[in-house]
């Protein structure tokens, strides 16, 4: 089975004080419409970290601060392996912009599930939900 690596940016309002999250709509492929956490496939010799950041200014034109790794998902899906790194991240420069996605909605606690997430994204969402 293909093993995908790749890197989701949980950004939240505050590093310090979260209380709302970015999520956005896939713009394209199978899942368009469906709700992600923005970030993208790591390339060869890059760190997640490294990835995340180019990701992130590629997804959203934004430069972010990345703080602590929330989890390392693994998710088997009908086609491949998914490993996903997941980090929590505030926007430290710049003004979203939406590069691929269709639809961007900042989350409270209590709206993270009233979007269509993705599966590996739904265990991101019930792992930080009960923090």
């Amino acid at each position: 089975m293909k093993i995908v690596k790749v890197v989701a940016a949980v950004i939240c309002d505050s590093l310090e004080n979260r209380r709302r999250i970015l999520s956005t709509a896939r713009g394209y492929g199978e899942y368009k419409g469906r709700w992600e956490f923005p970030g993208g496939k790591i390339e060869a010799g890059e760190s997640p970290e490294e990835a995340l950041v180019r990701e992130i200014k590629e997804e959203l034109c934004v430069d972010i601060r990345i703080g602590e790794l929330i989890d390392v998902i693994e998710y088997d899906s009908p086609d491949f392996h998914l490993t996903m790194y997941c980090y929590w991240c505030e926007v430290v420069n710049g003004e979203i912009v939406l590069n691929e996605a269709e639809a961007a909605r900042w989350l409270t606690a209590g709206e993270m599930y009233d979007v269509d997430w993705l599966p590996a994204d739904r265990v991101i969402i019930e792992k930080i939900h009960r923090e």
